[in-house]
């Protein structure tokens, strides 16, 4: 098994490292891995699942994932950051601004400031990194009063990652993330077909696919089942009910899921296999590649 080698795409990482033998990821609750659920109360998630499939290329990876949902651009790119750049790893995903987009009063142009602030500095230090722009929210009642805020928020990424020679991944243009077959109950994260689509398409970015782009790009064989209006109605007012209104409680009060949290992995660690995986079947059909619906 061989080292995984990095080719910089059109030459703008030329300073990146040869190889990843570290990856740290940053970010909220999707980097975290909510809702992709294991066995025994934890989370997965993409990075995981990315740190998973760079590892069969690296034996001696080492991976660490900072990440703790409800964290703020603040977070992300002050303490967050500071250990990242303190381990100096080879590559960094960051996923930030979510929490604060989803703010009415945030100032966007603001925000976007300070998250090119934040690349830079991965940047200057000569790490790899891979940025996640936000995902398009039309499909989602309620939330979709959001979508122009993260719609230019989103331009901002784009813009910051063609000035910083910054490889970004754009959820926004994946159709298969308007699929609510890639999302939990709460409409808020990922479940786990999400979290594998997510990574896939990562890996894809890194020239390190893992199978065919059908496994990002078009996951499954069918369209998505549609209820009748009357069920879709009693279904938006469920999650209403159980997953709105809390969720607004919190902002209200200033609280976060993440108070008094600390991340899953804040250690710059070799993997040896010790990252939570889902009994059961396995996570892809081994005959298309495609996700199980």
């Amino acid at each position: 098994m061989t080292d995984l080698e990095i080719k910089p795409p059109g030459g703008a990482q030329a300073e990146s490292p040869a190889v990843i033998r570290s990856y740290v990821a940053i970010g909220d609750s999707l980097t975290e891995g909510l809702d992709d659920r294991v066995p025994g109360g934890g989370y997965r998630g993409f990075a995981d699942r990315l740190a998973e499939h760079l590892g069969t290329f690296t034996p001696d990876l080492r991976y660490a994932n900072l990440a703790v949902r409800g964290r703020r651009m603040r977070h992300i790119f002050g303490e967050q950051l500071d250990r990242t750049l303190a381990f100096q790893p080879d590559l960094v995903t960051v996923h930030a601004g979510g929490n604060d987009v989803l703010r009415p009063g945030t100032d966007l142009d603001a925000l976007a400031a300070e998250f090119e602030v934040g690349v830079r500095r991965l940047r200057g230090a000569g790490i790899r990194v891979v940025m996640l722009s936000g995902h398009d929210t039309g499909w989602i009642p309620v939330l979709r009063a959001y979508r122009g805020r993260i719609a230019v928020f989103s331009m901002h990424l784009r813009a910051i990652a063609e000035r910083t020679g910054t490889e970004i991944v754009d959820l926004w243009s994946m159709t298969a993330l308007n699929d609510p077959r890639s999302w939990s109950a709460d409409r808020l994260h990922f479940n786990a077909d999400g979290h594998r689509i997510v990574a896939a398409r990562i890996a894809d970015v890194l020239g390190t696919p893992m199978g065919p782009r059908e496994i990002w790009e078009c996951p499954w064989d069918a369209p998505p089942e549609q209820l009748p209006r009357i069920l879709r109605r009693r279904e938006n007012l469920r999650w209403t009910r159980q997953y709105l209104v809390p969720w607004l409680s919190r902002r209200a009060m200033g609280r976060s899921t993440g108070d008094g949290r600390v991340p899953k992995r804040p250690d710059l660690i070799a993997l040896d296999g010790d990252l939570p995986r889902p009994s059961g079947s396995p996570d892809e059909d081994p005959g298309n590649g495609r996700v199980r619906p």
